[in-house]
């Protein structure tokens, strides 16, 4: 009961780690009304912020290596502001993508930050990791694919890695979107040229805009499920997404396994 009352305070994390991908459902459409009503309470999610602080302060400090942020669709890229302001107070040298609000072109975008992360990384002299909101994390991952000497790590949160918008509940207001065809064409590449980079998955069964299930990476071969319990609007002031943000960014990145089979 304790314990139960310091996670809802922010004092301790309600993150846990999914440790098989495959015991987890499958998607199967949007989000449950109910669930996608939840996101009307996303402002609570910052409130835990308060609480967090302790822990937050102790978080491991950064090298200092590159961390780029990409909002999700139609967010401004003000929205990461304030992870990004946590990040540079760990001695990370944390930016933006640097285009502003993400209008959903997921071809355009993937084609213009991996331009971006390329100049960066040869300016930088080190690999960047990426860190990407809902669409933001396709794009992050689309970016690792095609460049994974550029990238050191892909965390993502609220990201829909299979079936694009029809496991959205945006879909049910605005229809499909053009990033449906982007998930295609990203289930078509997990088979021929997975990701081998480093990631981490956040997802939450709270997200009442993309079906958590639609989250789970069952192809890639260098993956990490990590569970929070947040709305999908609070995931980017959620205590605990920072905090899996953190110690991810921290920890070594893993050798690269050859291109193949999962």
């Amino acid at each position: 009961m304790l314990h139960a009352l310091l996670a809802t305070a922010g004092v301790r994390s309600r993150a846990r780690s999914a440790t098989d991908a495959d015991d987890l459902e499958r998607p199967s459409g949007p989000p449950a009304t109910w669930t996608a009503l939840g996101e009307l309470g996303s402002a609570l999610d910052a409130v835990r912020l308060v609480g967090a602080l302790p822990r937050l302060s102790a978080a491991p400090r950064g090298d200092g290596h590159l961390v780029v942020d990409i909002p999700g669709w139609q967010a401004p890229e003000l929205t990461g502001a304030p992870l990004r302001r946590f990040l540079r107070r760990l001695g990370y040298d944390a930016r933006g993508w640097g285009f502003g609000t993400n209008m959903g072109d997921p071809r355009r975008d993937v084609e213009r930050l991996a331009e971006r992360v390329l100049e960066l990384v040869e300016q930088t002299g080190s690999p960047a990791s990426l860190v990407g909101w809902s669409l933001g994390g396709v794009i992050a991952r689309e970016v690792a694919r095609r460049h994974p000497a550029a990238v050191r790590r892909v965390i993502t949160y609220g990201t829909p890695v299979t079936g694009g918008a029809g496991h959205t509940t945006i879909a049910r207001v605005y229809g499909r979107g053009s990033d449906v065809d982007a998930a295609r064409v990203a289930q078509r590449l997990d088979a021929e040229s997975p990701i081998r980079v480093p990631l981490t998955v956040v997802f939450s069964r709270r997200d009442g805009v993309v079906a958590w299930q639609a989250c789970i990476d069952r192809a890639s071969a260098a993956v990490e499920h990590v569970e929070v319990s947040s709305t999908h609007l609070g995931m980017g002031v959620d205590p605990d997404v920072w905090a899996v943000v953190a110690d991810r960014l921290a920890a070594p990145a893993p050798a690269m396994r050859p291109p193949g089979p999962a």
